[in-house]
């Protein structure tokens, strides 16, 4: 079977598919080229059938959620990409502190699913852009919380087909990682138990934590959030402040004058601008401080 079979086979399971999908508009960063097949995942059991088809017959495929930490490569992805979205973004309470998200969810809803069910605990991730299942693939956290504090288990989809229910012990959640980063799983959805709590408590607290967002974060521009992982006992930001390179640009990417933890696309900017400008800063960095940063972003290439 070639990637037309598998479109087929994603038609038959009930999924939408277009072609030459201009991928700048399915991620945060706004850039990349086109893929060959663009599909919208239908429902778990499409997902499953659809991974083991691919890897049965050697296929390319990219799994995407909202697209808010990748950059693909500026001539696009040479395959195609399984889009987990608004068909897969139920929520649901399975019992009063207990409620079950589908990976297309957005974070943001759930927040606010929670909010309106007066449950606490997910404040510290109302405002952060991505999905249920890319939150649960890096184990997303703000503000003092993580994913880990809230999640029960999550289900996950084998690049064979078959499913799995993964506890929260097994998950291997530890600061912007999770098993999923590691073996060949896809998170189909997650339970979380929060507690409890007034409902204006709660939203006063993420209307705090937005209203931080908002003064500190260069939410105005295209980016990918928080560009470089946290070093132990420092702060990225700093250490790039300090490197002297606020403002800095290649072509269309800089260096945030806002927040100099994140690069942005300040308008044209190439995956290639973003890719220089990242090396830049962790090359200077590591000169003058000593210290390598580790980039929290997904580079995808074509091939």
């Amino acid at each position: 079977m070639d990637l037309s079979g598998l479109c087929q086979l994603a038609l038959q399971l009930g999924c939408k598919v277009s072609y030459n999908e201009k991928l700048s508009e399915h991620c945060s960063f706004k850039v990349g080229g086109e893929c060959k097949a663009f599909v919208e995942v239908s429902s778990e059991k499409a997902l499953a059938e659809l991974l083991k088809t691919a890897d049965d017959n050697g296929l390319r495929v990219f799994v995407l959620g909202k697209g808010s930490n990748v950059v693909f490569d500026d001539k696009g992805f040479n395959g195609a990409v399984l889009h987990i979205g608004n068909d897969m973004s139920e929520i649901r309470l399975i019992n009063e502190n207990t409620v079950f998200a589908e990976a297309g969810a957005p974070l943001t809803k759930l927040c606010i699913f929670a909010l309106e069910n007066s449950l606490s605990g997910l404040e510290f991730a109302y405002g952060i852009p991505g999905t249920v299942g890319g939150a649960v693939f890096m184990n997303a956290g703000a503000y003092g919380g993580e994913i880990k504090d809230v999640i029960l288990s999550a289900n996950a989809v084998s690049s064979d087909g078959g499913t799995v229910t993964v506890a929260k012990d097994n998950l291997d959640l530890s600061y912007r990682h999770s098993c999923f980063m590691d073996n060949d799983q896809t998170v189909a959805s997650a339970v979380f138990r929060l507690t409890p709590s007034d409902k204006e408590s709660i939203r006063a607290r993420m209307d705090e934590l937005m209203s931080k967002r908002r003064e500190k974060q260069p939410l105005e521009y295209p980016s990918a959030g928080s560009t470089f992982k946290r070093p132990e006992g420092k702060f990225a930001g700093k250490l790039i402040q300090d490197s002297d390179l606020r403002g800095f640009a290649i072509g269309g990417a800089q260096v945030s004058e806002k927040h100099c933890g994140f690069v942005i696309n300040r308008g044209n900017a190439t995956s290639s601008d973003i890719l220089k400008l990242i090396d830049h800063i962790k090359n200077t960095v590591f000169e003058k401080t000593g210290t390598m940063l580790e980039c929290e972003v997904r580079f995808v290439p074509y091939e």
